[in-house]
């Protein structure tokens, strides 16, 4: 692949920096029409086309959620949608500011030679989405690979050495092609395993991860990492504390994210809402770190909007408050300023407060 312009690195560069700027971060919008169908359907909804479009909007359209979210994944359907004004959604979010993030892979697929181990397809024909998602107006992409653990045995050295390669090679097209890459690599929660187990297996996954994204030469500063954070297995029977999984979490990357990356932008998997927060604060208070630490976030940022729409129109405006309180949350978290008091407080409250 040839050198990137002087043009094209300015343009990632600026898009990296402000997708990770003080005190904001990612909302994850991304749900596949399955995923999305789950969602809808814990609460009785309809998983057809107008749901999902009235959802997205209500989410897009709240009033001042762009003080504390930076950028927005979109998934292809609702990339091409528009609001019922007949703006296109795309436009809409570049209207308040937010930068534009497309979900470019296209599913799991198993791992030839691997116990059921999975990696992500959609590389052949890579190039010319991100091509097109460009000409439409997107600004970055996001990549996800999932890597399991499973008593000694997973993840296996050959699945991790597939999954990094993938998540370098998409990497290389995005930035070939004008887009900021979110690498994520996210070794998933599920099972018995301690943190101590989780904190090896991030490391040895972000670890190989950078070697190959530096011998491939990407453009460390128009990158954004998207990790899981080092946490228990959902099913361990040892819990840890915030600033335990702080601590871990933070080691981890300070051994294997070069300090040219902007920022970390981790995923919230498995964890409530609650914990989301908390957590993210626990490590912004911390000792220095060379990048920024913000929130890629579905559910820790959806769960509760779901919750207090549950697909009735006229709940429009208070599933709107309810946003705008877990944005403005995990934004203070963003600068280890999360005060566990204010998940008391009413949505409505916090969103008055944020007009005035």
């Amino acid at each position: 692949m040839g050198e990137l312009s002087s043009e094209i690195k300015q343009f990632l560069k600026s898009t990296a920096d402000a997708i990770v700027a003080p005190g904001k971060g990612i909302l994850a919008a991304d749900e596949s029409t399955g995923t999305m169908g789950k969602r809808l359907g814990n609460f009785n909804i309809e998983n057809v086309e107008t749901n999902r479009l009235f959802y997205r909007q209500l989410l897009f359209t709240t009033p001042n959620f762009e003080k504390f979210i930076s950028g927005v994944i979109l998934f292809d359907e609702t990339f091409y949608q528009s609001s019922d004004d007949g703006t296109p959604f795309v436009q809409l979010l570049k209207n308040k500011g937010v930068k534009v993030g497309i979900k470019v892979d296209k599913g799991l697929v198993e791992i030839p030679g691997t116990d059921g181990e999975q990696t992500t397809k959609g590389l052949d024909d890579l190039a010319e989405r991100c091509a097109k998602y460009k000409a439409g107006g997107a600004d970055f992409a996001k990549w996800r690979c999932i890597i399991t653990i499973k008593d000694t045995t997973h993840p296996s050295d050959k699945a991790i050495d597939n999954i990094t390669g993938v998540l370098a090679d998409y990497a290389m097209i995005c930035q070939q092609q004008g887009l900021v890459p979110i690498v994520e690599p996210e070794v998933m929660c599920d099972g018995e395993h301690d943190l101590a187990r989780c904190e090896d297996v991030t490391r040895r996954v972000l670890k190989l991860q950078y070697e190959k994204l530096k011998q491939r030469g990407l453009y460390m500063e128009g990158s954004l990492l998207k990790p899981n954070m080092v946490t228990p297995g959902l099913s361990s029977q040892k819990k840890n504390t915030p600033e335990e999984i702080a601590r871990a979490t933070v080691g981890v990357l300070k051994a294997t994210v070069p300090q040219e990356v902007p920022g970390i932008c981790f995923l919230s998997g498995g964890q409530s809402e609650t914990e989301s927060s908390v957590n993210l604060n626990a490590m912004n208070i911390l000792d220095a770190r060379p990048w920024r630490l913000s929130f890629s976030y579905g559910r820790a940022l959806q769960a509760s909007v779901l919750k207090a729409w549950a697909g009735v129109a006229d709940n429009a405006i208070h599933a709107q408050h309810e946003f705008c309180k877990r944005c403005k949350l995990n934004g203070d978290a963003t600068a280890g300023k999360y005060n566990p008091n204010d998940e008391s407080k009413s949505a409505e409250d916090v969103a008055h407060h944020l007009e005035h």
